[in-house]
Parts: structure tokens; sequence; C-alpha cells
């Protein structure tokens, strides 16, 4: 897979190895900030990797609640300032919406800033009516056990840098549908559900989504706004997460190595009725 424009910068380093000095050049992983307007109104700001920004800003409206559809994105684009090469901007059209603006501000900032009451967030997560997750998707364990090294092998920024995170589909024979990377894992799954919203593929009922480091309440949240019904990572969930996708019956699984995992949510999607006795 070949690395977005811009995702990736070169910069001069010393290293050091059994006492030898030499100067080379390094990979790094690029982190830029990306304005997200709403009908003219600044909404957010997000530190990313540029690469897949209209997708970001789809995928963060609909992970977020704003919008449910792509129905109501009438305009979508990366602005470029005439004094700069580079666009951190992507300004977007909604039509068929009503949200307090100012409100949608206070809510990423306090968020961002000092988190939120566990209790609160479960509820407002409810309060958006998200449908449950398909009951009927399966996965065979052993194909769960193949995805990570699908992930990694297809990590095309990830391979040269060392330092971004990864969000990918698969589907129930383990076939990779489509990766997306970023410096910022939320970043990373709101590329995927930009992704989706906009080649109408939602909701992401039959697809399996794995991300790299651990699985935290944001995105099993965001997980659940997409239809997805099984959540994988390799490392750990929060206490948080596990909560939410036992209410909103999300398969949660964590520690995703080798030939291992662990399932906090909804096993019946991954395990048989046998293996669960």
């Amino acid at each position: 897979m070949k690395a977005p424009e811009r995702s990736i910068e070169l910069t001069q380093v010393t290293e050091w190895e059994d006492g030898s000095v030499r100067s080379v050049q390094d990979s790094l992983a690029a982190e830029e900030p990306l304005e997200i307007l709403v009908n003219g109104l600044p909404l957010a700001v997000t530190m990313r990797t540029p690469g897949h920004d209209l997708e970001l800003a789809a995928g963060f409206l609909l992970t977020e609640g704003i919008i449910k559809s792509r129905d109501q994105v009438s305009g979508l684009r990366t602005v470029t300032p005439e004094n700069s090469a580079k666009s951190n901007r992507v300004e977007v059209e909604l039509k068929n919406t009503a949200f307090d603006h100012g409100e949608m501000q206070r809510n990423f900032f306090a968020a961002s800033s000092c988190g939120v009451c566990g209790k609160a967030s479960i509820n407002a997560i409810r309060l958006r009516g998200l449908p449950q997750p398909d009951r009927d998707f399966r996965i065979d364990p052993e194909i769960l056990c193949r995805l990570p090294e699908a992930l990694r092998s297809e990590q095309a920024v990830f391979s040269r840098t060392g330092g971004l995170h990864a969000a990918a589909l698969f589907d129930e024979t383990g076939r990779l549908i489509v990766l997306r990377e970023d410096i910022g894992r939320h970043n990373a799954v709101d590329k995927i559900a930009g992704w989706a919203l906009l080649n109408g593929h939602l909701p992401l009922s039959q697809r399996v989504m794995l991300v790299s480091g651990r699985g935290g309440f944001e995105i099993a949240q965001k997980a659940v706004a997409m239809g997805i019904p099984i959540l994988a990572s390799v490392s750990a969930p929060s206490s948080l997460a596990v909560k939410l996708a036992r209410e909103l019956g999300l398969t949660l699984v964590g520690f995703l190595r080798g030939s291992r995992f662990i399932v906090y949510s909804c096993e019946f999607r991954c395990l048989s009725a046998q293996e669960r006795s």
C-alpha cells in the first residue's frame, strides 16, 4: 500500500550503535492540525497525519452523531490558503441537520481537555438511538488471529516510521477491505468511517474492525456508530469501553496476538457454543 502524500517527513538524525556515531536520514510520521468547518463555522481542530482528510472530516461528523447519512452532506472540500502549499482545512456543507454549533464546540473541548463522566458518556450514546450491531455475524477464531499480521503487512507509513496507529476492516474470511493510518488512533477510525460513508457502505454490519494499540471508549462508540459487530485490538480495552460494548451489543476483543485473544463482550460472534461452555 502506498503512503499518502505528506504523511511522511524526512529529517537528519544522529544514530549511536555499539559505540559508533553516524548521521543518517530518518522518516517521521507527519503531524499537522486539521480544522473542520461546518456551514462556514469552525467546529473542531484535530492533530492528524495528512492524508484522506475528506474521509476524516466526514467520518468525524458521522461518529460524533452530527450526521447520519451521506445525503446530509451537500459539499465537502479541502481548502489551501493562497500563501501556503499545504491544505489543513476541510469545509463541509450540511443540509437537513439541526445541531447547536456552540454546544458541539463545548462538548469537543470538554471531552479532549478534562474527560467526561463515564455514565453520562454512555447515556449520550444511548440517546442517539444507534441500533445494535448485527447479532448474526460470525467469524472463526483462527481467522481472527490472522488479522494483526494482515494489518501490519499493509501499514505503508508505519513500516517507514514506526510511529503510526492503524485501523482496518476485514470480512468474515479475513480479507482486508480497507486500511487507514494516522498518528491518532481515533483519527484512523474516523477515516474508515468517512470511507464507508462517502462510498455508500454503511452500515458495516458484516465487518470486523481491528485497531492497533488499545480499544478505548471513543473507539468503541465509533464502531457502534458505523454498525460494526466486532471490534478487536492488539492491546487492552478500557473499563468504559467494556461497559459500552456490553450495553450496546458490540463484540469487544482485546490482546489479539499470535494464537490468543480475550473476549470482553458478546463472545457468541467469534466463539461457538461448545467453545464457550
